[in-house]
């Protein structure tokens, strides 16, 4: 047993972190405040090779493993502890990889080569206005209309709409919807690689709109509208009315990728409470750290942060010991505890770090300049309900440790 990185994956974890530290670490708190990832940066990750990390090189992806794609992921959340551009990194790692395991030829050459580059977004439409938990309710309908199907409904709360409609060349979401009748549940799921954005060309019948949020201001959360919007044949993914076991591949991979994130963030906080409690003095000219109502608790955090941090690379592991190296005996539903397990874990330890800075902060936890609020409000996405809401995840859990004849929704 090592816990030990590789040669390989500790170089680019260096690399990462040089490239971060001059490109996005010292302007985070500047794009959340101006509401944007510049699209320089983006194209500028795409060209580090932070995109698509586990797709083959001939799909324009890095051939790489889900353990490079947390490390990226841990060290972007780092470096933007807001979690804005984490989410984008996240967002595409996770699900083109989905596309590239289940997708058309035509839907992966046309995507997967953009999304590599840093030229385009793929993305997860799921979340609907009734909720976004419940997957085999979807209600979103796709019809069949010879070679296209013509799809209806509404999506919310979905992540990169104005990065993949506006600012980049191409934008794609995975789509989830339902192609058959609504008691048919899971059974009656088909999922689609849906292009809303081509060189500046969208579907006929799509519309969108932006959400303003409370945080991680810097990548857009919006609608997705469609109106007998039609979706060509050759982009869907995997069997017809066989999408729900996908989509549930996708949403356990990209949680092991929000666990990572969450870690980066929690680092970057545990960090920071560590300098201040060093350097701020009282009572004598004593440093705060040398109190135990100051230093026991960030003592407790750290353990948390390793034992979060520990999960989150087992996680990571696992993935690439179903996905990347497809080991006898193991099956994707193997992914299911560990995905789960560490969101649960890496959400709620990021929490307790940010909110034990601001409380070490004092008043100055409170001001614009201290930039704890920023990624404290971004953090709160992932306790509140994105990729699962934590009730879920602890469902999930019972489900996979009590069996599930005894754990029914």
């Amino acid at each position: 047993m090592d816990f030990r990185l590789s040669e390989e994956e500790e170089l680019f974890r260096e690399s990462v972190r040089e490239f971060l530290s001059k490109e996005l670490a010292p302007r985070w708190a500047e794009n959340d405040e101006r509401r944007m990832i510049p699209t320089e940066t983006i194209h500028r990750m795409g060209e580090q090779g932070l995109f698509a990390i586990p797709v083959a090189e001939e799909y324009g992806g890095q051939g790489g493993t889900f353990t490079l794609a947390a490390i990226a992921v841990e060290e972007v959340a780092y470096a933007d502890p807001a979690v804005a551009t984490a989410v984008f990194t996240l967002l595409n790692n996770a699900w083109p990889f989905i596309l590239y395991l289940h997708g058309t030829e035509d839907a992966k050459q046309e995507i997967l080569p953009q999304v590599g580059r840093g030229r385009g977004f793929f993305g997860i439409a799921s979340t609907e206005p009734q909720g976004g938990s419940d997957v085999a309710g979807i209600r979103t309908r796709a019809v069949s209309d010879g070679d296209y199907y013509k799809v209806t409904g509404e999506k919310v709360y979905i992540s990169g709409v104005r990065e993949g409609l506006e600012q980049l060349d191409l934008g794609a979401w995975f789509l989830i919807t339902r192609s058959g009748p609504q008691e048919a549940r899971h059974k009656a799921i088909t999922t689609l690689a849906f292009i809303g954005n081509k060189n500046g060309k969208k579907p006929q019948g799509f519309e969108y709109a932006i959400l303003d949020t409370i945080g991680r201001h810097a990548i857009s959360t919006g609608i997705l509208k469609f109106n007998d919007t039609p979706v060509p044949k050759s982009m869907r993914i995997g069997e017809e009315n066989k999408g729900f076991y996908i989509a549930m591949q996708g949403f356990s991979l990209a949680r092991v990728l929000v666990s990572a994130a969450n870690i980066g963030a929690a680092r970057w906080a545990l960090e920071r409470t560590i300098e201040w409690v060093r350097q701020r003095r009282l009572f004598d000219d004593k440093p705060i750290a040398s109190f135990q109502g100051v230093s026991f608790p960030i003592a407790e955090l750290a353990v948390e942060l390793e034992a979060a941090r520990l999960l989150v690379y087992k996680a990571a592991w696992m993935a690439d010991r179903i996905y990347i190296r497809k080991e006898a005996g193991l099956k994707p539903q193997d992914l299911n505890f560990y995905a789960a397990a560490a969101k649960i874990k890496s959400v709620e330890v990021a929490k307790n770090v940010l909110e034990n800075l601001m409380k070490v902060y004092g008043a100055f936890s409170y001001t614009v300049e201290a930039n704890v609020y920023r990624s404290l409000l971004g953090v709160l996405s992932y306790l509140v309900g994105a990729e699962g809401a934590q009730n879920i995840m602890r469902y999930i859990v019972a489900r996979e440790v009590i069996g599930r004849e005894y754990v029914k929704g």
